[in-house]
């Protein structure tokens, strides 16, 4: 039972119909896992910190570095030379000492990923590499558990939600398959603007809501492209591969 300081905490979302007093236990009770603590990472933890998520797993191998603090926002100066895991934990509980954190402050894998998977609601992949994301996939869909994955470069941003706990949910190799030489670029060599993984690390968070909360219609295989450029939106629906090496018929899962 929530107490008075829960109730006026999270008053403002209690008062929507979509969440509601039992879409707002559901926050409590739920699981999730972000893998990545950086530009996508930080606005989508403080997020669902604040939203009154139960419990969240932060899983970064990374110490802060002076040019994360452009869009970063998890970090702060005081913050250099630390574990991001540290600096998350100490931001979030900050702002609301609710959540119970759990820490992985090493790489994420193996069977380490696939039981950190398997306990999660939902997974948030906020990371900038393709073996790191082709990896919290698979594990994904080994566990049938959904992704909400999110990627930023320059002024672009992309944000896309699997759902391999539906028979006919796609997953994100559907959309990369691991086998395909796909280009890879990263924000340090190519650099990006701090508001776009804001904007999608925000997203990722209003997907994970929805996703616990089960409001609005589910996202399955929806990915959807922002430039910031123009500030024009874009979006399409990826279906499942039969042909998938991960999750299709032929993946031998």
């Amino acid at each position: 039972m929530m107490d008075d300081a829960g109730l006026l905490r999270y008053s403002r979302q209690i008062m929507l119909p979509e969440v509601d007093m039992a879409g707002q236990e559901a926050l409590g009770r739920a699981r999730v896992l972000i893998v990545g603590l950086g530009g996508l990472g930080s606005p989508a933890a403080l997020y669902l910190a604040a939203a009154g998520v139960g419990h969240l797993t932060l899983a970064d191998d990374d110490h802060v570095d002076l040019t994360n603090l452009q869009r970063q926002i998890l970090h702060g100066t005081a913050d250099l030379e630390r574990a991001k895991t540290d600096s998350a934990r100490d931001r979030l509980h900050a702002l609301n000492p609710d959540p119970a954190i759990e820490l992985i402050g090493d790489r994420l894998q193996g069977r380490r990923l696939h039981d950190a998977v398997a306990a999660a609601d939902v997974v948030l992949d906020g990371t900038d590499n393709f073996e790191t994301r082709f990896a919290v996939n698979a594990a994904c869909v080994a566990a049938a558990t959904p992704l909400v994955s999110g990627a930023a470069i320059r002024l672009e941003g992309q944000l896309g939600v699997f759902r391999p706990d539906l028979p006919e949910g796609p997953c994100y190799a559907c959309l990369f398959p691991p086998e395909r030489d796909t280009p890879h670029e990263t924000c340090s060599e190519t650099g990006v603007l701090g508001p776009v993984v804001g904007v999608i690390g925000s997203l990722q968070a209003t997907e994970a809501i929805r996703l616990i909360t089960g409001f609005g219609t589910p996202a399955t295989g929806r990915v959807t492209l922002w430039d910031a450029r123009t500030g024009e939106w874009r979006s399409f629906t990826v279906t499942r591969d039969p042909q998938c090496s991960v999750c299709g018929d032929t993946s031998g899962k």
